[in-house]
């Protein structure tokens, strides 16, 4: 991971199952500045039965009519399409990322060379899954979307038990409604995160808009996941709460400025505005004349800028001193 925040765009399943509008989805996220792009790897005959129901917001997005089955068969990414991907990645510079969902990904994954595993919310309370990739001792990305911090907890210690260090685990506070009410984003649910386990932190996020994400990485988020879509339009159960290209460059930038200004944390002055002491702080000045042996008094001296004089903070200390010459009004004083 790179030391500024690392920014991925979901592209999920918004491909529809078509590996040239996964192309297009890696070209949006490269031009928007995202440092890698994450699709999902699974077989839908082992991730779900065949009778089971459709998320409410799917049903929303793509209709009641088909079961999540029938909706993610038409979804999967074959072998052949995770070699292209990410020979296409690779050409355009972006890292490749997928989740996994069964454990026949897992080990697809793993042989296909990814040297970072993401980790998506369902598969939390999963121990033969979590097993099956910290025994790899890879880089994870682990997401927490429905969980408290006791699966929190007994997922982190699966991992490291399999054989995954510690210092490898990044954990994303999420929140798996689509789209999540802001309401009930809780970010600060991550810093409770960060300081129970003494983990890297990041964000998963699936509210409208960029503003969450930008104030996730205010509050210390080093991974922002953000789903990107080309239109917002298609058909599918993740495009209406994606961001388009526009917005997903938009957030990115406002992620850069935000990690500027976040600075070190050390008070002092900045280089860009030490020039601006002398012109906004204030020195000690003659109110009025003052002879050469009056002393320095209340009703003779007083403060006006510009500040590259005796600091005000000396008040006390020059008041009684004996003037050593003359001063006209307004003269920065001297002792």
């Amino acid at each position: 991971m790179k030391k500024k925040v690392f920014i991925i765009a979901e592209a999920g399943v918004n491909h529809n199952g078509s590996i040239d509008l996964a192309y297009r989805l890696v070209d949006a996220a490269k031009d928007s500045g995202a440092d890698a792009i994450k699709f999902q790897s699974f077989k839908a005959d082992t991730l779900v039965s065949r009778n089971a129901d459709k998320a409410e917001y799917q049903k929303k997005t793509t209709g009641s009519g088909e079961s999540q089955y029938q909706m993610i068969k038409k979804l999967e990414l074959n072998l052949d399409d995770h070699r292209k991907l990410i020979s296409y990645c690779k050409e355009k510079k972006i890292s490749f990322l997928s989740s996994p969902f069964d454990l026949d990904s897992i080990d697809l994954l793993n042989k296909l060379g990814l040297d970072t595993f993401k980790i998506p919310s369902g598969e939390i309370i999963n121990m033969p899954y979590l097993r099956n990739i910290g025994k790899l001792n890879k880089s994870i990305i682990l997401s927490t979307g429905m969980a408290n911090l006791g699966e929190i907890e007994s997922a982190l210690n699966v991992l490291i038990k399999s054989g995954t260090e510690k210092e490898k685990i990044i954990v994303l506070h999420c929140n798996t409604e689509y789209p999540t009410p802001f309401e009930d984003v809780n970010l600060k649910a991550m810093l409770t995160i960060k300081h129970a386990f003494n983990v890297r932190i990041g964000y998963s996020d699936h509210t409208l808009g960029i503003e969450v994400p930008i104030a996730a990485v205010a509050l210390g988020a080093e991974v922002i996941e953000k789903h990107v879509t080309l239109d917002k339009n298609m058909i599918g159960p993740d495009h209406k709460t994606s961001l388009e290209p526009r917005e997903f460059k938009q957030m990115v930038d406002s992620i850069r400025i935000t990690e500027k200004v976040l600075g070190t944390g050390i008070k002092e002055p900045s280089s860009s505005e030490l020039k601006n002491k002398s012109v906004a702080r204030k020195s000690l000045v003659a109110k009025r004349k003052i002879h050469k042996g009056e002393k320095f008094t209340e009703e003779n001296i007083t403060v006006k800028r510009p500040g590259n004089g005796i600091s005000p903070m000396l008040w006390d200390l020059v008041i009684g001193k004996i003037a050593l010459h003359d001063f006209n009004e307004d003269e920065l004083i001297e002792i």
